[in-house]
């Protein structure tokens, strides 16, 4: 059965600014700790990841897994779903950046996030790999669009 978590945040950068740090998929590895490797294998006509494949740390070991982006405006969203993974059956999300109270100087982000393994862990365990994944998606972007 998936997990689903939603959990948002605000940051002190424009949605442009954030949505240049969730773009910048090569650089992930600089900012969220637990991304090891990242290969962009396909580009849109602007430039932006459709497939992406990551390598990163997973309970202990090493994961990998591909996922394919699509874009949306107005709001401004980010979505993926999981089209292959070694330990996980669905891996599908979005971040959606919007003005904060109406200042474009700041971004109101929301991350929304599904899984489900391959093989069932205890819910504590799963608990505390969610949380991390929220972590790295929301604090770790902020402090990486409020540094630059």
């Amino acid at each position: 059965m998936a997990d689903q978590a939603i959990e948002r945040t605000t940051v002190d950068a424009s949605p442009e600014r954030c949505l240049e740090v969730v773009l910048e998929f090569e650089r992930y590895p600089e900012w969220a700790k637990d991304v090891k490797k990242v290969d962009v294998l396909q580009r849109d006509q602007e430039g932006r990841g459709t497939e992406v494949t990551f390598r990163t740390a997973a309970m202990g070991r090493s994961t990998t897994y591909t996922l394919a982006y699509e874009y949306r405006d107005d709001p401004i969203r980010v979505e993926w779903k999981l089209l292959d993974g070694d330990i996980m059956r669905q891996l599908d999300g979005a971040y959606e950046l919007a003005a904060a109270d109406g200042d474009p100087d700041r971004t109101e982000v929301t991350y929304e996030l599904v899984v489900e393994l391959v093989i069932p862990l205890p819910g504590f365990v799963k608990s505390r790999g969610r949380s991390r994944i929220m972590h790295t998606a929301l604090r770790e972007l902020k402090a990486r669009a409020e540094s630059e």
